[in-house]
């Protein structure tokens, strides 16, 4: 048997949230249902009793999975079961994870593994809007430590209103979609995609999103209160407060020096490792055994680290590298770079730079989306690859890792909504960013370089995108705070804020923001929208002295696409039966050819790596879909010979009859004193049968008419008969 406790949480409009437990997966230490029209979540969480040793940091792992058999579906492959997460999965558990994870105590390290599971799915309720929800109503069912609850949702503007958590089909007229992750006091997490919208508009969502989440989270404090929860004591740091302080006064003075001294990102790394190894060679001669806790030593160093560098900006206003608070590193771009590809572009800002390429394709090319509630084809692919060396570490590179997924993401929102479509566009783009240098935002060098990239291969962008990492750094006690433009990597680090943002000149296209302290005000992020503004329109500024627009035709080794449209019931005789016709004409014309259908329209797709290939394959095809018109002149085949005239071949396909009498003027006897089988003539199309179709030619009509020789014996005009 089971107990079943359940919170309703009212959308409006008739839509509701349920968080139940009791009934599934009890031997988790917490586990929830969360239900939502026909979708249902199952979430569970498990925390080990105690911490491994010399562990010092908080082992998290947050899995999102979507099963198949929830939606009546089987999974593709050969298998035929769920295997590696796939890109949206992985996308949903960073979403989780990063409101998730700033919410556990500082000193608690047990390793804790958040699982969440669609084990029913509705086809209009999108499921990535609840996994927050689901995953903090299970820790707060469970005795884990937490400082929550969160929750997150999604929301979206329509027709100019906010509306939470929108289906499918709401969502394609929405011009602003973002997530949101908060508790009730703060929000913690902003990820979404825009149309070119304001700050301030931003700014209303987030607002009208946060005054949901705070609905959430009572619904889950009413939960754990009727169930009693008294969560776990622990004690998994040990710590040495005389030691704090030591390395507090021994060493503060000489790393807020470290920081002042403007050195570059390895210089500085390399002086505060040898502070720190010169202290521990300092403890162990003055211990006699030589015995010194280095893991409580590198914890109080990182500590004394963090606090002189937000002292020195706070303080004075001046950064690790000695740019003010506004300022951006100074930028370079290339483009045309690498002279094979169909796009190239190099984009350094600082010690930031990525190594972009474009490639052009076929529809053929395009990505295959194959997930549980959604099935299709994405034209537009771009793919960040994050390289060790980049960052100076000797280790190998093992594959895309979730971070590589979650920035590639954000570069790809950025960017879709400037790539052109139909006609504008008629190739599979896909755009590929390699990190070879890396200190601060290199997802966002992705944008800028993807556009210098894209820009470069011809492709025509609607307009340019940019965009910026903004960082934080606050002081309680004293209520100052610093908003920091183009952050380095140890900015980040020690920061209170990661604020990614792109757009056009028109407005932002996207942005991700995690924010790690509580109590951050829409004051302050407001500046820093403003702030990140005009430190976009200075990278765009930058990038356009290098390419100002794209180019006017596409690389002389780019393979062309032209798009030709038929009609709908032409299709099947351009591909004829068993593909043989659209395969004969590849063959012979050395393209590839793909159609598709949009309602009442087909669009043919003709790829090749030359004009004359292209152009053969567009006659062929053209000739297949034309229908005759009377009084219209073709370039006909004679196809076979018939005593009273020849069977003329004026389209694929399409033969009419050239009778005897419509050869030629003169009277002929037969039909090959002029013509035989093979020829290639002329012909005019002079009827169509309005019941069969069948077409009636005349090649005579094309030839110059004799003219009349006159009969001596015939009387001429004036003449009296006699």
């Amino acid at each position: 048997m089971y107990n079943l406790i359940q919170k309703t949480i009212d959308l409006g409009g008739g839509r509701e949230i349920t968080i139940e437990t009791g009934k599934l997966a009890k031997q988790a230490d917490g586990s929830v249902v969360v239900k939502m029209g026909r979708t249902m979540l199952l979430a569970t969480v498990v925390s080990a009793k105690e911490a491994k040793e010399d562990v010092d940091f908080m082992p998290l792992s947050v899995e999102y999975k979507e099963k198949y058999a929830s939606f009546g579906r089987y999974p593709g492959g050969f298998l035929k079961r769920e295997a590696r997460a796939s890109d949206y999965e992985i996308l949903v558990s960073r979403l989780v994870d990063r409101a998730l994870r700033p919410l556990f105590p500082d000193d608690f390290h047990a390793e804790t593994f958040v699982n969440i599971q669609l084990i029913s799915a509705d086809k209009d309720v999108m499921p990535d809007a609840l996994a927050g929800l689901a995953a903090s109503a299970a820790i707060c069912v469970s005795d884990i430590p937490f400082h929550g609850p969160i929750s997150e949702v999604r929301v979206a503007r329509i027709d100019g209103h906010f509306m939470i958590n929108p289906t499918f089909t709401e969502l394609e007229k929405a011009d602003i979609d973002i997530m949101v992750a908060a508790t009730i006091e703060n929000v913690m997490m902003v990820e979404g995609e825009m149309k070119e919208v304001s700050e301030q508009e931003m700014l209303q969502a987030i607002k009208f999103a946060h005054e949901a989440i705070k609905m959430q989270c009572v619904a889950q404090l009413e939960l754990a209160k009727e169930l009693k929860i008294a969560k776990r004591e622990y004690s998994h740091e040990t710590s040495d407060a005389e030691l704090s302080k030591r390395v507090h006064k021994d060493l503060y003075d000489q790393v807020y020096a470290i920081a002042k001294s403007n050195k570059a990102k390895h210089e500085r790394s390399e002086a505060f490792k040898k502070t720190e190894e010169d202290f521990i060679e300092k403890l162990k001669a003055e211990n006699e055994d030589g015995d010194v806790n280095t893991m409580l030593v590198a914890r109080y160093f990182h500590d004394v680290e963090k606090k002189a560098v937000r002292n020195l900006i706070l303080d004075e206003g001046m950064r690790l590298d000695g740019r003010k608070t506004n300022e951006i590193r100074p930028i370079w771009c290339e483009v045309d770079y690498l002279p094979a590809t169909h796009g190239s572009a190099i984009f350094t800002r600082g010690e930031t730079q990525s190594l972009t390429t474009v490639t052009l394709g076929t529809k053929l090319d395009e990505k295959v989306v194959d997930q549980v509630l959604v099935k299709g084809t994405e034209k537009f692919v771009l793919h960040y690859n994050f390289l060790p060396f980049s960052t100076g570490e000797a280790r190998p590179y093992r594959g895309v890792g979730r971070r590589e997924v979650g920035h590639g993401n954000l570069a790809y929102r950025a960017l879709k909504g400037m790539i052109p479509n139909g006609e504008e566009n008629p190739y599979a783009i896909r755009v590929v960013s390699d990190i070879l240098e890396s200190n601060g935002s290199s997802s966002m060098a992705t944008v800028c370089a993807g556009t210098l990239a894209l820009m470069d291969a011809g492709v025509k962008m609607k307009k340019p995108v940019s965009g910026i990492a903004m960082g934080l750094i606050t002081d309680k006690d004293s209520g100052k705070f610093a908003v920091l433009s183009d952050i380095l990597g140890d900015e980040d680090h020690l920061g209170d804020m990661d604020f990614k943002v792109t757009g056009t000149v028109d407005g932002i296209t996207a942005c991700q923001m995690d924010i790690k302290i509580e109590g951050l005000s829409y004051e302050i992020m407001n500046q820093a929208l403003e702030q990140a503004k005009a430190g976009r329109m200075h990278i765009l500024g930058e990038m356009l002295k290098t390419i100002s627009e794209p180019r006017v035709d596409y690389k002389p080794h780019t393979p062309r696409i032209v798009q030709l449209t038929i009609p709908k019931e032409m299709i099947g005789a351009v591909i004829g039966p068993g593909g043989k016709v659209i395969q004969d004409i590849q063959e012979k014309t050395g393209t590839t050819i793909t159609i598709t259908q949009e309602g009442d329209v087909g669009f043919v797709d003709i790829f090749a790596e030359d004009k004359e290939a292209i152009e053969a394959a567009l006659k062929r095809v053209k000739g297949i879909v034309e229908v005759p018109e009377v009084g219209k002149v073709y370039q006909g085949k004679v196809k076979s010979i018939v005593a009273f005239g020849a069977f003329v071949e004026i389209l694929p396909g399409k033969d009419g009859l050239l009778h005897i009498s419509e050869i030629d003027w003169k009277r002929l006897e037969k039909v090959e004193e002029v013509l035989k089988e093979g020829d290639e003539i002329e012909v005019k199309v002079i009827e169509i049968d309005s019941k069969n179709g069948k077409l009636k030619l005349s090649r005579k009509v094309l030839l110059p008419r004799p003219e009349k020789k006159d009969n001596p014996d015939r009387p001429k005009d004036g003449d009296k008969k006699e």
